[in-house]
Order: C-alpha cells, then sequence, then structure tokens
C-alpha cells in the first residue's frame, strides 16, 4: 500500500474514531438522563394534567421516522423501528436513534482500520469483510437486538396488565363514572406502563380529540390485538347502546381465556423457541465475543483465497435460517 492511500486511511480512522467517541459520549448522557425524565414524565402526567399537557416524549414522536415520500415497505419499516422504541421506553427521537444505529457499524470500522494500521497488520480483501461484518454486529445488530429484547418485555407486561386495566375500568363504570373519569382512574391507580399510556389518552381526549382516536392511537403504537378488541367494543356500544360494563366484562374474560391459551401454546412449543433463540443468537455472540477476545482466529485465515466467498455464503445461510426459523415459531392465538 503506498504512503498516499496509507495516509488517507488513517485521517479516515482519525474521523471515524473521533465520530464514534462522540456518539458514545451522546449515548451515555442520554442513558443517565432517560430514568428521571421518565419518572419526571409519570409524576407530571398525575398531578399537573389539568394545568397543561404533560411532556410524553417517550410516546409522542412528532420528528419520527416516517416521510411523505417513503416508500410503503420503507414505511413498515421505520412504523416497527418506533413502536419498537416506544415499547422500549427510549426518549431519544427515532431519527437520532436510528442514525446513530447507522453510524455506528461505520465509525467502528473505520477505528478498527486504525489499530490494524497502527499494530502494522496487512490489510486485505478478506480482512476488510471481517472487519465490516464484527463492527455491523456490535455496532448494529446487537444494539437493535436488545432493543427488541427490552421492548418484548415491555409489551409483555401491557398484555399482562390490559384484562387488570379492563376491570378497574369496569368497576369504575358500575360505581357511577363516566368514561372520561373511569379512563382517569386508570392513568391514577394502574402502574406502567399501561398507566402512562391511558394517561396520554386522557390528555389526548382533554386537549380535543375524539376518544376513539386517541385510544387507535393507543392500539397503534402498542400493535395488539386486546386493544383493538377494546376499541371495537366501545363503537359498537357507543352506536347500538348497551350495557358497556357488561360488554367489557364479557371483553375481560374473553382476553384472559386467550392469555390462558396462548400460555398453553408456548408451553408446548417452548423447546421450539429456545431452539430458535440459541441459533438465532449464539452464532452472533460467539462471533463478536471470539473475535474480541482473539481477533487472530479470523484474521489469520482472512487472507486465504477462499474465505471471502465461503463467509459470504456463510452469511447467506444464516440469513435464510434466521427468516425460516422465525416463520417457523411465529404462533398466531
Amino acid at each position: 500500500m503506498s504512503d498516499t492511500w496509507l495516509k488517507a486511511l488513517v485521517l479516515a480512522s482519525i474521523f471515524g474514531a473521533v465520530l464514534l467517541a462522540v456518539e458514545v459520549l451522546v449515548g451515555w448522557l442520554a442513558a443517565h438522563r432517560v430514568e428521571g425524565k421518565a419518572i419526571g414524565q409519570r409524576l407530571k402526567s398525575i398531578s399537573q394534567s389539568r394545568q397543561g399537557p404533560a411532556g410524553q416524549g417517550i410516546l409522542r414522536r412528532q420528528d419520527g421516522l416516517l416521510g411523505a415520500g417513503m416508500s410503503p415497505y420503507f414505511s413498515r419499516l421505520a412504523g416497527k423501528f418506533e413502536r419498537m422504541l416506544i415499547a422500549a421506553r427510549v426518549t431519544v427521537p427515532p431519527a437520532r436513534m436510528a442514525l446513530a444505529i447507522l453510524l455506528a457499524p461505520v465509525a467502528l470500522f473505520f477505528l478498527l482500520l486504525l489499530v490494524m494500521t497502527a499494530l502494522g497488520s496487512p490489510i486485505g480483501g478478506g480482512r476488510l469483510l471481517m472487519v465490516g461484518t464484527f463492527a455491523a454486529v456490535a455496532g448494529g445488530l446487537l444494539p437493535l437486538m436488545l432493543l427488541n429484547m427490552r421492548a418484548t418485555r415491555t409489551r409483555k407486561r401491557m398484555q399482562e396488565q390490559f384484562p387488570v386495566a379492563l376491570d378497574v375500568f369496569v368497576r369504575g363504570l358500575r360505581a357511577g363514572h363516566p368514561i372520561a373519569a373511569a379512563l382517569d382512574l386508570l392513568r391514577v391507580e394502574m402502574p406502567d406502563p399501561i398507566g402512562t399510556e391511558f394517561g396520554l389518552v386522557v390528555e389526548e381526549v382533554t386537549y380535543g380529540a375524539e376518544l376513539r382516536d386517541a385510544l387507535q392511537a393507543m392500539a397503534d403504537r402498542w400493535d395488539l390485538e386486546d386493544m383493538r378488541m377494546f376499541i371495537v367494543s366501545l363503537s359498537v356500544q357507543s352506536e347500538t347502546g348497551g350495557n358497556l360494563a357488561e360488554i367489557l366484562d364479557n371483553l375481560s374474560k374473553v382476553i384472559r381465556e386467550r392469555a390462558s391459551m396462548m400460555m398453553k401454546v408456548r408451553a408446548l412449543s417452548s423447546e421450539g423457541r429456545m431452539t430458535a433463540i440459541m441459533l438465532t443468537a449464539l452464532p452472533v455472540i460467539a462471533f463478536t465475543m471470539l473475535f474480541i477476545m482473539n481477533p487472530k482466529f479470523y484474521l489469520d485465515v482472512a487472507d486465504d483465497p477462499a474465505f471471502v466467498p465461503g463467509f459470504v455464503g456463510l452469511i447467506v445461510l444464516y440469513a435464510v435460517g434466521f427468516f425460516t426459523i422465525r416463520r417457523m415459531v411465529d404462533l398466531k392465538v
């Protein structure tokens, strides 16, 4: 490699390292603000909702990723990403988080190139492919996996709390409260995350939104069938009349029976789901940890002519297996 190309590579690596350091610093500051901000939002939603709109930045995302000229495919991806951030209780705006996830692998790639250049290691096509794969996994794929795990836990907790919230709502209606007051009771009495969600619904209704639209927005944010059935029940009752408390009491029983059936299905399919998790996560984690602890294990064979096609074929087979396993364990009840 000539001196000109070497200098350009060093300058690009320095730029990437500085960019990575800035991203890490911003992420560290944001992470230390998340918990305090979430607590403050919860308290403000309960105690000051009559004085002004609560700062629900974790739920309201005016600077989202969805654009007018975006294709349907990317619109679906952006919607899923935003819902994942909402469920993961991340207060960072989606555009900034997406930019950080996209730039982190690039910055990590240039940082590794800088380290390799400083150590005098040769740089070839196989080594570039290996370093690029590690940067993509460590800087992009692993953070997405962690966010998805956190979002899944929060969504599961929301599903568990929703029948209890329906019971509280029904008791409020039978005690003589109107629908708005019963929803406000949920905001005060129920814990997070469902208490904050119903608090946002109450605030939207207070400041002029239709109740059905506010509830539909909540269902769209969490993508839960139980919430959609709740909205349909309210819509049918408002159009045809009837005892809303009895309707929602029956709906609560249906949701609990459905959850019981889902638990039975999950118990019967637990072996397959655990196999899917291990086959999906173990190669990624093993590759990342082994590359960190012993990079020569991969770099020593990266210059072999058969390495590049073999490694690319391995990635393709992993992707095929990943999507196949996801379809096999994606159970609908």
